[in-house]
């Protein structure tokens, strides 16, 4: 792709926002790719949407204050939060900082989530994480979990007949594809002509001013029904702007550790169990007084719970909802549930991560990219829909997926060299960003909010929680 093919990242964005551009000298980006060793610009994709998280913050700072601030974000900084779990640090009984062992579980994941050539000569990435989402896509491979029995289970496939079947099974896996070949796909094509974030009112009520407050999101109630790594972004960045964020989930629903470590800073967490009546009505009585409903279950699912985007609006006239999803807000493949891993295989980023690197076939970017990018952009529209919410009212839906933000990725082109990338930030970069916690996790030290905001410095209030350690219920404002 060439220059002139290249999107400017921060101007689509503002397109979306709808309003006067940020004055001059309100918004500063420094830096520029490459960070990971990718042909892909993403850290100055990254530093895009964090930046322009910031004018939307300064947005409801301005409907509190009348004022705007000064709001900047370094690109190699951005870069580094769509890797957390490399920079946290568990305090030892010797006193010395160490990062925690990654799980058993995710090592495993990674060695057979992988693109795996077809019969047909084209290459399939299944998706083996959680138990029960791995056991669908085992039947249909008819295989054990190593990566030697995989390989020759989709060695014996088509990759669009076995695409069609992992489907059907509600399991989660995709065909790799070009950019191109992507865009020609009727899915590809409808993302392409939506916004990489979409916010739609979706019915009408009176304008709310903010709850009272000196921060952005003052007062600001979240609930955030997500798990791994999008959504928790996304009600992670909320929290850094002074939002309340009661993640809700229920004991046997499976985790990632290391996710709810790094992602749940800044939030409170509560179990309710929607297969009982009686918890589900708790939740209805905490979306009764909320302002932001965060959905990141398989598209439709929480519907068949009386949670669908129709009743969450009747329920409480006002309600942002946010839904998180892997394909987007329609198209043929949106029922489907997918992951970062499938969004980069169909969408043409393997493809052409693993052809300018050399590596003989199809290849992950070496970070989890859309996830968090899916999470700050759903932020984005969150915050974009409740100063909608503040001048003019109504309800509104807010969508952003992963495959959205894989296709805003290539759209900003690419760095023609990239072998000598650092991938990490050196101690001193990153000591002035570190935040210490005494967390349920232990004496921590993590990567903080690394975007800058004059007046209302990003920061989280709270220690990453204890899952369930907290009420279903709301703080006073």
């Amino acid at each position: 792709m060439t220059q002139a093919d290249r999107s400017d990242a921060f101007s689509e964005l503002m397109a979306v926002r709808a309003m006067r551009a940020p004055g001059a000298g309100e918004v500063t980006i420094t830096g520029s790719d490459p960070f990971y060793r990718t042909p892909f610009r993403v850290g100055e994709t990254a530093a895009a949407v964090l930046a322009a998280t910031g004018v939307a913050a300064n947005d409801l700072w301005e409907l509190r204050t009348g004022r705007r601030q000064a709001v900047s974000v370094a690109v190699p900084e951005a870069a580094a939060t769509l890797r957390v779990v490399d920079y946290t640090r568990k305090r030892e009984a010797d006193g010395q900082y160490r990062c925690p062992p990654v799980s058993e579980s995710m090592k495993h994941m990674a060695t057979v989530t992988q693109p795996w050539p077809t019969a047909d000569g084209r290459w399939f990435l299944p998706h083996f994480n959680l138990p029960h989402l791995e056991r669908r896509v085992l039947d249909v491979l008819g295989c054990e979990s190593t990566p030697a029995s995989v390989s020759a289970a989709v060695a014996r496939w088509n990759a669009d007949a076995l695409e069609t079947a992992i489907a059907e099974a509600r399991a989660c896996g995709g065909k790799v594809r070009t950019r191109e070949e992507w865009l020609a796909h009727p899915q590809g094509a409808y993302l392409a002509n939506r916004p990489v974030v979409e916010v739609a009112k979706v019915a009408e009520s009176p304008p709310e001013p903010l709850p009272p407050g000196n921060r952005p999101l003052s007062g600001v109630r979240v609930l955030d029904l997500t798990r791994i790594l999008a959504g928790p972004t996304a009600g992670r960045t909320l929290a850094e702007h002074g939002a309340d964020v009661l993640m809700v989930t229920a004991p046997h629903l499976p985790q990632v550790p290391e996710y709810v470590r790094d992602l749940s800073h800044g939030k409170r967490s509560c179990f309710l169990d929607l297969r009982h009546a009686d918890q589900a009505s708790r939740l209805a009585a905490l979306t009764h007084n909320a302002d932001v409903f965060v959905n990141g279950y398989r598209p439709g699912q929480l519907g068949e719970r009386g949670f669908g985007l129709k009743e969450l609006s009747e329920l409480r006239p006002g309600l942002v909802t946010v839904s998180v999803s892997c394909f987007g807000s329609g198209g043929p493949f949106a029922g489907r549930a997918g992951w970062e891993q499938i969004a980069q295989s169909v969408s043409g980023i393997a493809h052409t991560h693993g052809e300018r690197t050399g590596a003989g076939g199809p290849k992950l970017a070496p970070a989890p990219i859309c996830d968090y990018l899916t999470g700050y952009l759903a932020a984005l529209g969150t915050m974009l829909a409740l100063a909608r919410r503040a001048r003019e009212g109504g309800s509104y839906h807010v969508q952003a997926s992963l495959c959205q933000s894989a296709m805003f990725y290539q759209r900003q082109g690419l760095v023609s060299s990239f072998n000598d990338a650092p991938e990490r930030l050196t101690g001193s970069e990153l000591e002035p960003l570190y935040v210490r916690e005494d967390s349920s996790y232990g004496d921590l030290l993590t990567l903080g909010p690394v975007l800058r905001m004059s007046e209302t410095p990003c920061r989280w209030a709270l220690p990453t929680p204890k899952l369930g350690g907290d009420r279903p219920e709301w703080l006073a404002r």
